[in-house]
């Protein structure tokens, strides 16, 4: 347990106060005065809609925000909820605000809200994000009642999406995990989820919180923990996915947390992915994931360039993670000009599981591992832009389909890797 989470006397005092409850939903936080105030008012409409006999707290594990998300939670009221959805709370319903020490990091928010959850015994607890500008009181249902109602340990959200939405989930993160743990996730980062207090207490027992995935890639080890634990999990669909907007995330950190933790995991659970399994579906709750085919403009030549450019400038640093024939595949890719350039799925897959077992292997320092794989992911981001550009809906499903499925009958081939010679 990393010293900096250890809680602070005033949130224990008033996690004293409240006394034990039978809902939990914690919200993360850093600078979100703007989007804060109406998330936690959709909170606090879906636990008096759809819970209102049950007692609930709501936990908002702070950051160090500098602008006054705090306060907005603190005064986000019941009655304004309740004037909202025209039914008045049977119960007690508490709402607290914490900050963290060590900044903003997902990992130790995650960390405090369970340590609440520790100590208040909740039937269920949810996670939601506070930039969720489009949440509507029946995501609290959507992601609690199977939970409540089916004693589900973990469950995870469903997006209608762009179809250039969550790239890096769709064309590495998603098929992988379900290649290796053998569940059909489709958002295994999820910013919003809900779990069990049983499930919730394993995870966090687990010695991690003083480790790089206890800070960053938190949500994806809790997913993948509830996969490789045995753990009771379903998919409930909450509708459009939209956010408020950010800068674009740069994709270097965004790649530690997601394939660096995935990476990471496959030391930690070798016994649960190479179990010889297939891959399966999982309950799911409400329609299939949809995809959305607004216009979006994405630069495809510029990831056409960084491509080639990473791929001949980082040689060397790629001759001792890639075998020898992959190396010469994707030189040989990388030599197509552009209206004929295409990343195949079989050569995408098998530089990836190639990339996980130097990873395993730590041949080059393990960041490096990762930082290598960018200019890579450019291309196959380039490939899956170009082959989907006229995709309806259903094509689009069917190409995420078919990599999945690459991924799965190339597994054997990461094995392979895993405690052998390139």
């Amino acid at each position: 347990m990393p010293e900096e989470t250890i809680l602070t006397d005033d949130f224990l005092r008033e996690l004293m106060n409240v006394g034990e409850v039978d809902i939990l939903i914690g919200v993360p936080t850093f600078n979100d005065a703007k989007t804060v105030p109406q998330v936690v008012q959709a909170i606090r409409g879906g636990l008096l809609k759809y819970f209102p006999r049950q007692r609930a707290v709501i936990i908002n594990a702070d950051g160090g925000s500098k602008d006054s998300t705090q306060d907005l939670v603190r005064a986000a009221s019941i009655s304004d909820a309740a004037q909202a959805t025209h039914i008045q709370a049977l119960r007690t319903l508490h709402s607290i605000s914490t900050r963290y020490e060590g900044g903003p990091a997902h990992g130790r928010a995650l960390y405090t809200i369970l340590a609440g959850a520790d100590l208040l015994h909740p039937a269920a607890c949810a996670i939601i994000a506070p930039d969720s500008v489009n949440i509507q009181p029946e995501w609290i249902d959507r992601l609690l009642g199977p939970v409540v109602r089916d004693s589900f340990d973990f469950v995870s959200p469903m997006y209608r999406r762009h179809k250039y939405d969550g790239l890096l989930v769709r064309n590495l993160i998603y098929p992988m995990n379900r290649a290796l743990y053998g569940k059909k996730i489709r958002e295994p980062y999820p910013t919003e989820f809900a779990f069990s207090t049983r499930f919730g207490s394993y995870f966090f027992g687990q010695d991690i919180w003083s480790e790089d995935v206890g800070s960053k890639g938190t949500e994806l080890f809790f997913t993948i923990s509830a996969l490789s634990g045995g753990f009771r999990v379903a998919q409930t669909f909450l509708g459009d996915k939209d956010r408020i907007d950010h800068a674009p995330a740069d994709l270097i950190p965004a790649m530690r947390e997601t394939v660096g933790t995935l990476f990471w995991s496959l030391d930690r659970n070798f016994p649960a992915w190479t179990a010889d399994k297939p891959p399966e579906a999982v309950p799911t709750l409400g329609p299939q994931p949809q995809v959305s085919q607004d216009t979006l403009r994405v630069n495809r030549k510029r990831l056409y360039d960084m491509f080639v450019h990473g791929v001949a400038e980082l040689e060397p640093v790629l001759g001792s993670i890639l075998t020898p024939a992959t190396l010469e595949q994707l030189k040989a890719t990388a030599a197509l000009p552009e209206p004929r350039f295409r990343y195949p799925d079989d050569v995408w897959t098998r530089s990836v599981y190639e990339f996980a077992a130097s990873y395993h292997k730590a041949v080059i320092s393990r960041d490096h591992i990762i930082q290598a794989l960018a200019p890579l992911y450019r291309g196959k981001t380039y490939t899956f832009l170009a082959e989907n550009r006229d995709a309806g809906a259903e094509e689009v499903e069917q190409n995420v389909e078919n990599l999945c499925l690459e991924f799965e009958r190339e597994k054997p081939y990461l094995l392979e890797l895993w405690d052998g010679k390139k």
